[in-house]
């Protein structure tokens, strides 16, 4: 039996990588002849360098202004000519405690400082990619760190975060022009989400970071006084683009002012890890994530994961940490059997702790299920 593991993080316990390992060893235990794959994936949300890095990526260390202007030690992988910089490593949401004050002054300034590093270091390319922020700025500090001012109606330089954003009115944006030149700019979004609205970054995003109802109405506001400031100051609407919501809407800054393309985080992941390549020979695959819930559906690895090898005519199972979908949702999006690790475990406390057993055993249940049905 060829069975492809390609699972991402499971947050808060274990990277894809070593998600994937645990998954692989639980292939072995239930099945020691069978021909094992390892293939971590990432969507483009935190976690997705990992992958990168284990894909024979060079890691470029250094230290830059964290979510609150604090130092915090950080980096991105080169490859190829190509930076990757992933916004949770500078402003990501497990540097802070969120609560109401910290979703309104969180900012993106360190990612800017990242990529900053990255044109220096000679990337032609430059591949952002987005989620897990504690910031809700629109990439406005991203922006700032790259050159860009940022004033109010009075002249004013605005302060930092997603808060005070709300009293702009002027962007320059020449000199980000002239700091970019000719590199290709690139956002590999985890998320559809548009930047404003009932499914924009301020709502949907913004109570996972602390903001209640009224962080998320100032937020709101912010990002679409920033998305107007950026069209006056030259940049692309954003309109209902899918994606711009990303990171607290910093792939909407990216695509407005650095003209960034969108696409999918995973569909990016996927072409570098060669996983279509490693599915179209395989018996089974085993994906999973630390939730299969409902965002799961919405550009997550493992819908994709279970997307092209239902083309291909794989059979896909998933191993999580907690599920919510229902048999049937999980069914639709080619998820024939899954299975959840609080489930077998105590408390989610005590799953998160001992993941990497527990993904092991579970694992290896999946595919004596498998192997089962089959008729062994």
């Amino acid at each position: 039996m060829r069975v492809v593991v390609a699972p991402d993080k499971f947050k808060g316990s274990l990277t894809a990588v070593q998600a994937a390992e645990a998954i692989g060893a639980g292939v072995r235990d239930a099945a020691p002849q069978a021909r094992v794959r390892l293939c971590p994936v990432a969507d483009g949300g935190e976690g997705t360098l990992d992958v990168l890095l284990a894909a024979g990526g060079r890691r470029v260390d250094l230290r830059v202004s964290g979510p609150l202007s604090e130092p915090v030690a950080a980096w991105y992988v080169a490859l190829d000519g190509t930076a990757y910089v992933e916004s949770a490593r500078a402003c990501g949401i497990e540097y802070v405690s969120p609560s109401p004050p910290v979703a309104l002054a969180a900012h993106s300034y360190g990612v800017g400082e990242l990529i900053g590093h990255a044109l220096d270091d000679g990337a032609r390319t430059i591949v952002l990619t987005v989620g897990g922020t504690a910031s809700t700025d629109g990439g406005a500090g991203m922006l700032r760190a790259l050159g860009a001012t940022v004033h109010d109606a009075a002249g004013a330089p605005v302060e930092f975060g997603g808060g005070p954003l709300r009293a702009v009115e002027n962007v320059e944006l020449s000199p980000v022009y002239k700091r970019i030149g000719d590199v290709a700019v690139r956002v590999a979004a985890d998320v559809a989400n548009p930047l404003l609205g009932r499914e924009g970054a301020a709502a949907v995003f913004g109570p996972q970071k602390g903001a209640g109802t009224r962080e998320v109405e100032a937020l709101e506001a912010s990002l679409r006084a920033w998305a107007d400031a950026l069209v006056r100051a030259g940049g692309i609407p954003l309109g209902d683009t899918p994606g711009a919501g990303a990171g607290g809407g910093f792939a909407g800054g990216a695509m407005a002012a650095l003209l960034a393309h969108a696409g999918s985080g995973f569909g990016l992941v996927a072409r570098l890890t060669g996983l279509a390549d490693s599915l179209r020979d395989a018996d089974l695959v085993i994906t999973g994530e630390g939730s299969l819930d409902q965002q799961s559906l919405a550009g997550k690895a493992p819908a994709g994961v279970a997307a092209m090898a239902r083309d291909l005519g794989v059979p896909v199972v998933a191993v999580a940490g907690r599920i919510t979908l229902s048999r049937t949702q999980l069914a639709r999006a080619g998820i024939g059997a899954a299975r959840a690790l609080a489930d077998h475990a105590p408390s989610i406390e005590y799953a998160q702790r001992h993941a990497h057993a527990l993904l092991r055993s579970q694992s290896a249940a999946l595919i004596r299920a498998f192997a089962a049905a089959r008729g062994g």
